[in-house]
């Protein structure tokens, strides 16, 4: 095991992307921010944090999306449902989504799918807290990144809750 980030530098790693997302952003008005379950979460939570934290006075509209039923290999390994709470309207809004780790790209393709039930966002921007570089089956690349790292397709990257760090095994 590898600590790719400690604790210290995922807080400035995740400050540096809250802000990054309030630069980019003239008003949150239009914009959506939705984490993936479950991993997502962790690092949504987080960030949507910190930009409340910035713009105190500005209301965020931030849900959390399950992409369970979604999946293309849901055969492979059945995998239990989380919660979906999106309880506000994304059509024609801005939507940025939120997750830990991009990999192989294939849970950003079954978020997509999924988003098609809540509406027709004007864009849909992604976010993440590490992107795996070399290991992309779709072509989807990160619009904000925390770390860009190179590893072989047999390793995992993980955020440990308990640590407060990003680990490679």
């Amino acid at each position: 095991m590898k600590v790719l980030l400690n604790s210290n530098q995922l807080q400035f790693t995740l400050k540096r992307l809250a802000y990054h997302l309030v630069e980019d952003y003239t008003s949150l008005q239009n914009v959506v921010f939705i984490g993936l379950q479950p991993r997502g979460t962790a690092v949504s939570d987080k960030i949507i944090s910190l930009i409340q934290a910035v713009l105190p006075h500005e209301p965020i509209q931030y849900g959390v999306l399950d992409i369970t039923f979604y999946r293309d290999d849901i055969r492979e390994e059945l995998h239990k449902p989380a919660k979906t709470d999106i309880d506000f309207s994304i059509e024609g809004k801005q939507v940025v989504l939120i997750d830990d780790v991009l990999h192989t790209g294939r849970t950003i393709r079954a978020a997509l799918d999924a988003l098609n039930d809540f509406g027709r966002p004007s864009a849909v921007k992604l976010c993440v807290l590490v992107n795996r570089r070399f290991s992309r089956q779709l072509p989807i690349q990160p619009d904000y990144c925390g770390i860009a790292i190179d590893t072989s397709p047999t390793q995992k990257v993980k955020l440990n809750k308990q640590t407060n760090e990003v680990e490679l095994y």
